[in-house]
């Protein structure tokens, strides 16, 4: 049976509803002899890197790596000696009620949290990478949002991070799950059905070559693949370094990427 999905708002986001927090993900990546949003209907609870093993972001989450780390300076230790279970999973305040989410640069599709949930959560910015700060929970936002609206970041890293404690279920804590467009029809719309939450699609990307600077001019190849890549919304991710037979460097890429999700949006077309 099919999923019923509804549209989302256009780029820009609604203005009559507070932000909520977004946890972006691929739902197409493999994992466990599935896929991952295979795996989150199975058994219906959005789980950190420290138990899925799969993340956009580095692979340091087992204990004295950079991620066991990270959370033991931003949460005093607290999750030590916790269960994997136990530990925090990652998101972003969508602070501009983006209906791409609040942190595009960690996946295609997202879950967008119900407001209570804000309440048992802490926020930093920068990145925790970054080492930042200024950490804390809701009352902390308004410095945390004006630190990143000022701090020049492009559309990929200006996101004020979001860590929810005490677990995610999709039946009780998610408002919905929000997919790309090009998912519609697909093994990953059926498997999303099985959530136990609404499932709404945002607007979708499209991007030509006339959307890129000049100065990078390798760029159009991978742009004309992704945009021609049935049902591959990270084709990006694959194609990025077939750009005439040479390698964009991770810089031009990002600012690439930066400058279309600026620039774009349409209801009919793949994830860029």
């Amino acid at each position: 049976e099919g999923v019923s999905m509804c549209r989302g708002p256009d780029r820009g986001g609604s203005r009559t509803e507070a932000p909520r927090i977004t946890l972006q993900f691929h739902p197409d990546w493999p994992h466990g002899g599935g896929l991952v949003i295979e795996s989150m209907a199975a058994d219906r609870v959005y789980r950190s890197q420290f138990e899925s093993g799969v993340s956009n972001g580095g692979l340091t989450a087992f204990v004295r790596g950079d991620r066991w780390r990270w959370e033991s300076r931003l949460f005093a230790g607290r999750y030590d000696e916790a269960p994997a279970s136990a530990r925090p999973v990652y998101g972003a305040w969508n602070r501009r009620r983006d209906p791409y989410g609040g942190a595009v640069r960690f996946g295609s599709a997202y879950v967008r949290l119900r407001p209570e949930v804000t309440q048992r959560s802490t926020f930093c910015f920068p990145d925790s990478v970054l080492d930042p700060v200024d950490v804390g929970g809701p009352a902390l936002l308004p410095r945390l949002v004006a630190l990143a609206d000022a701090s020049g970041s492009d559309d990929l890293d200006d996101y004020v991070e979001a860590h929810v404690h005490g677990g995610v279920r999709f039946d009780t804590d998610v408002e919905a799950l929000v997919l790309d467009p090009c998912f519609a029809g697909t093994a990953v719309a059926e498997a999303a059905s099985r959530l136990g939450c609404p499932v709404e699609l945002h607007p979708g990307f499209r991007a030509s070559p006339d959307d890129v600077d000049p100065a990078l001019v390798t760029y159009d190849f991978a742009i004309a693949a992704a945009r021609d890549a049935p049902g591959a919304p990270d084709a990006t991710r694959r194609v990025a370094t077939a750009t005439s037979g040479r390698t964009l460097t991770a810089h031009s890429h990002r600012a690439a990427l930066a400058r279309i999700v600026r620039r774009t949006s349409s209801a009919d077309t793949a994830w860029m």
